[in-house]
Formats: C-alpha cells, structure tokens, sequence
C-alpha cells in the first residue's frame, strides 16, 4: 500500500521526541522502538533508524498460540504494509508440542500486530512523515498539536512495593534442579527465569520508561501500548532483522556489572571476555542460532561474522555474538521468524528440552518477555528485538512486572547466577520506583 510522505530536515530533538510520545497516547495501540544511537555501536553496523513511532491501528491481528504464525502469514500478506506489533515467548505452543500452564497475570494477547494509520521515522536529523492516504491531511495538524504539548514538570506518583516471587531458597532450588538436567545430559544449557512483580499500583508509564531509557541507554528500546496493557522495554539484545537477502541474529549470553573505576571497570570486560564459562554460553546459543538459521539459509551462507565481543552498556557489560546468513527472495518473512523463535539465548540448548524445563521450574508464564516487539515492512524486510529488561504493565489489574535470568550450566554457581538476576533487576527497580 502507497503512503503519502513528509520529510522535515531540521534536528530532532529529546523533548520533540517526548511530546510525540506524550501526543501518541490518544491512540488505544502505537509502537516506539529508539535506539539510543548517539551512545551505542551495536547497533552501527546494522542500525538503519534512529526511532520509529507507529500510531493508530487501521486494522489489526490478536490471536491466541494456536495457528498464531500461519495467521500472521496470511494477515501480512493481505496488508502489504508496515505491520507493528510483538511475538509472546508462549508462541513456542504453536511451533512445538508443548504448553504453557503457568499462572498469567497480564493477559497480554500472545500475538498482536497492527497496520498503522501514522508513522513517524527519525533518521539523520531528519523527520519523515509516513501516513495512510486517508489521514495524509492530518499530517500538519498533527505536527502542529505535538510541538503545543507542555511537557510539565513531572508529578511523584506513589513507590510501588516490589516483590519476588521466588525467595532466595526457592531459587537455589530450582536452579539446582535444572542442573540435575544438566549432570544428567537432559540439557546442556538453560535459561532460568524470575519474577519480581507489584500489586495495586498505579504507574506513570511515559516516566517510568523515560527513567528507564535514561538508565540504561539501550540499543533496542521500546515503549508499546495496547488498550490498557503496556510495555516499557530497555532491551540491549536483537532478536533477528532482515536486510533484502541478510539476516541478522544478535544473541547475548554473558554479563559482568560496571564500575566506575576506569581502569577496574576495562579489567571486567577484560575478565568477560576470557572468562571460559560465559563464553561457552555464548558460543552453545551460537551453535544452536547456527542450526535455526540453516532451515531458510543458502546452502553455506551462515557465518559468524562476530564471536563473544564485549558491548559496554551504562549497566553491564555484554558478551554479544553476531551471525548472518544469506536467504532467497520468495522466502517468507513470516516463516524465517518463526523458525527463529524464541530466541536461542532466552531457551538454552537444546531448545525443546530447555523449554520443557523452563515451564517445569519457572513459577509464571512468560508471556511477552523473552518474546520480540518490532516491525515488518512493505518490502518483506523486519527487525525485531528481545523483550528483557523490560516493565510489563496491566493498568485494569493494576499489576506491574518483570522478570530477569541467567543462562544455567555445568559450570554455573547457583550464588553468582543469583547476583547476576540482582544485577539485571537494579534498573527496572528504580525505573518502577522514580
């Protein structure tokens, strides 16, 4: 479908950038995907946009597990235009035999996409302007309403208590149970999982995710809005992009906090680095990103064109591996996401016993986290992120969550994997607290 567009050549700024995030809330569905370019490289290489808002749902997709990526083929292919929207973690249901029986207290749709009426791309210092011809004469007076918002001083709103789900005991026993797995060659590795959630909150999300995005400076940050459901996303980690015949696979596995010591905190990266047993983490979800990507790949097209580099984040340091592989031009984006998903690095290795483990341990569905926010484009090209250190909000339950893990192994010491879950969770504490 042909859209009208309108490029402003003028500097963007923040507070441009957060009065059209303000303005967008008149819309019962919209996307905001930022990538923090100015302060991030992971994304230089394969980094197309700086931000993209789509608002406004002219016809949208919200559907359970069951014949979840056969209904998203079809629906893409009917629209041929910019589809917004997420894949829930539980979308594994529609893929392989298995299930999801853990307690879900967002109800969040598990597949939802949206063909947007407005679009708004900052690249370059340029803003453009893509709308659906019917809403192409709104484009001025919606410039016009976005640059008379006031951004007020923001109002303190009430601290939320905050709560684990799983007490530090509980924890140890899981994860010792999910390393009887691993002594018993079930599973080689396993991404274990925790909930931290708050009850009765009623939550600021344009300033918790700002607070957040400050924070942590993420390369694939998102901020979602479907009715009263919500998602406030600092995610450092691709999911998959598609660039015309490439595609681009990003998984993370390894973490080592920061200091603020210079010369200490270049000796942790360092440490990571070399640091055998986050590595073999790394490369065991390679391996296995190898595998996934060789069901759509050219025949000896998949590379590494990256193994465990060390991405420096305002939090944590990151050991990132990138892998790339070549596809044909009638290949369907649908059915490459789906042979994808969910990402090797939120399962473990391999995938299908790892998942069986993580419903068997983990105390709540996962739902959207560990699941992927992005886009489809007309030309069959996407990119798509990992949802993780990311605030899921039910406003109608007035219930705020979060999740964080670490990837289980032999070598694992149940202590460190604890610490690692603390480390993630900081931020999203004090994103949700102000």
């Amino acid at each position: 479908m042909n859209r009208i567009s309108k490029i402003i050549s003028t500097k963007i700024t923040d507070d441009f950038t957060q009065k059209a995030l303000k303005w967008s809330q008149k819309y019962d569905e919209m996307v905001f995907l930022e990538s923090n370019k100015d302060v991030q490289t992971i994304r230089e290489k394969y980094g197309e946009l700086d931000a993209i808002l789509a608002v406004g749902s002219q016809i949208s997709l919200a559907v359970g597990h069951r014949n979840a990526f056969e209904q998203l083929k079809q629906f893409q292919a009917e629209i041929q235009d910019f589809l917004f929207g997420y894949l829930s973690y539980d979308l594994k249901n529609d893929i392989e035999e298995l299930s999801s029986a853990n307690k879900d207290h967002l109800n969040f749709p598990e597949l939802f996409f949206f063909q947007p009426k407005k679009i708004f791309i900052w690249k370059n210092n340029t803003l453009q302007l893509l709308y659906l011809p019917a809403y192409s004469d709104e484009m001025n007076k919606d410039l016009d309403d976005i640059g008379q918002i006031s951004l007020l001083p923001e109002i303190p709103f009430s601290k939320p208590a905050i709560f684990s789900r799983l007490s530090k005991d509980a924890y140890f026993k899981k994860v010792s149970n999910v390393m009887e797995h691993i002594h018993r060659g079930d599973i080689y590795e396993v991404n274990f999982c925790q909930e931290f959630y708050a009850e009765q909150c009623d939550i600021d999300t344009l300033k918790v995710y700002k607070k957040l995005n400050e924070i942590s400076l993420a390369p694939f940050a998102s901020y979602l809005k479907l009715k009263d459901k919500y998602l406030l996303c600092a995610s450092p980690e691709r999911f998959v992009k598609k660039a015309g015949e490439k595609i681009i696979v990003q998984p993370i596995k390894g973490t080592a906090r920061r200091l603020l010591d210079e010369n200490e905190d270049q000796k942790l990266a360092d440490s990571l680095a070399l640091d055998p047993k986050e590595r073999a983490e790394n490369i065991m979800i390679v391996d296995l990103l190898r595998n996934d990507l060789s069901k759509n790949a050219l025949k000896g097209s998949v590379m590494v064109e990256e193994l465990c580099r060390v991405y420096s984040f305002k939090q944590v340091h990151q050991l990132i591996s990138t892998v790339v592989c070549r596809v044909s031009p009638d290949e369907n984006p649908v059915e490459i996401i789906k042979n994808l998903f969910p990402m090797g690095s939120m399962t473990g290795a391999p995938k299908i016993s790892a998942m069986k483990i993580i419903e068997e341990e983990e105390e709540t569905k996962r739902g959207l986290y560990s699941g992927a926010v992005g886009y489809i484009s007309p030309d069959n090209n996407f990119d798509f992120n990992v949802v993780i250190r990311s605030i899921l909000y039910n406003r109608s339950e007035k219930y705020a969550s979060f999740s964080v893990g670490s990837a289980i192994t032999s070598q694992s010491i149940i202590e460190k994997e604890y610490e690692e879950c603390l480390l993630k969770a900081k931020a999203l504490k004090e994103a949700l607290q102000g």
